[in-house]
């Protein structure tokens, strides 16, 4: 793997001026900068190169993402660029063939769009570039996964869905006066996978099948605010909602859309999948209802893929097919010593 470094390295020297347009490129798409320099010096010296592509990377997960992805490069000699391709599969691929003509060593992708998992596989496999996928699984046309760094999509769900029934069991509510919001991106399995684990655990932990609305977004908190409002107007008749979403971004803003509707915290179990947003009710001290969130280290999980990034370029070290993060629920009273970073 060394030889395949020194090769890549030397593939550099070809274009100075295709650098510069690399370095315009991200700019243009929001590139943050992870600590890579730029410019043909940039491995002269033996830095391992990363590049960390991430969907929606403005989020707040995503941007801790790439916090723990920098302070693991800065660890191990390494460096990393940030490109923040939002919704945007073409540009994925747009950047992805820049990336790899500029020779950078290794590529972390937090896909926009699972379908092109084929094409970004291939185009890494055919440069000689280590991939690993986060947070959105990818595989290639014969079915076979991309190494995958993040967490179990069906055990968050199930997660959440043993809360929210420990939560429902504390209340009287009943099938009559009670339905769920499920909030999804339905067009990505991973959050497809979270949202049906929480439900069949729900079901399982209840022994109660409540009514689903189910509730189709772009993953994003005012899209969410939006549908939910919605889909509250069709369903004047329920009384109590339990909730949750593909994410924080999805649970909060339902939540939200419920108690502008007029909906007291008490009619209301909210239980998050981030905790980054539902912790601001409880910093404030605000009644609200987010009762609780599965907590989620996006740190955690780029400091991970950084790490075996590393150790397949700098020692030949196969890639994990699976690298799994830790995940735990807290609550009003527990989120500040879990490490919860409120924003």
């Amino acid at each position: 793997m060394q030889s395949q470094h020194t090769r890549r390295r030397g593939a550099k020297a070809l274009g100075a001026i295709g650098i510069l347009g690399l370095a315009a490129a991200l700019t243009a798409c929001g590139t943050v900068d992870g600590g890579a320099a730029s410019g043909d010096d940039a491995g002269d010296d033996g830095t391992i190169r990363i590049a960390y592509i991430q969907k929606q990377g403005d989020q707040q997960y995503f941007i801790d993402e790439i916090d723990g992805a920098s302070e693991a490069a800065a660890e191990l000699g390494a460096e990393v660029t940030a490109i923040n391709v939002g919704d945007d599969a073409n540009e994925t691929i747009s950047q992805l063939d820049t990336i790899i003509s500029q020779g950078y060593d290794a590529i972390a992708i937090v896909v926009p769009d699972q379908k092109i998992g084929p094409q970004v596989i291939e185009a890494a496999k055919k440069a000689g570039i280590p991939l690993v996928a986060t947070d959105d699984a990818i595989e290639d046309a014969d079915g076979n996964a991309a190494p995958f760094v993040g967490f179990d999509g069906r055990s968050m769900g199930e997660q959440v869905g043993t809360e929210a029934a420990r939560l429902f069991a504390e209340t009287d509510w009943t099938a009559e006066n009670t339905k769920i919001i499920r909030v999804s991106k339905e067009d990505l399995q991973t959050c497809e996978d979270r949202n049906d684990g929480a439900y069949d655990t729900f079901t399982e932990a209840t022994g109660v099948e409540l009514e689903v609305v189910r509730v189709g977004t772009d993953a994003t908190n005012i899209e969410a605010q939006d549908k939910t409002a919605a889909a509250i107007t069709a369903n004047p008749d329920v009384t109590n909602w339990v909730v949750w979403g593909c994410n924080d971004e999805s649970e909060t803003g339902a939540v939200t859309a419920l108690q502008n509707a007029g909906f007291s915290p008490d009619n209301i179990i909210g239980v998050g999948l981030g905790a980054y947003l539902t912790c601001k009710d409880w910093a404030a001290g605000v009644e609200s209802g987010n009762k609780a969130a599965l907590f989620i280290s996006g740190v955690d999980v780029g400091k991970a893929a950084v790490e075996v990034l590393v150790d397949q370029v700098k020692n030949g070290v196969e890639l994990p097919a699976n690298t799994i993060a830790d995940t735990t629920i807290v609550g009003p009273d527990t989120w500040e010593d879990a490490g919860v970073v409120c924003t």
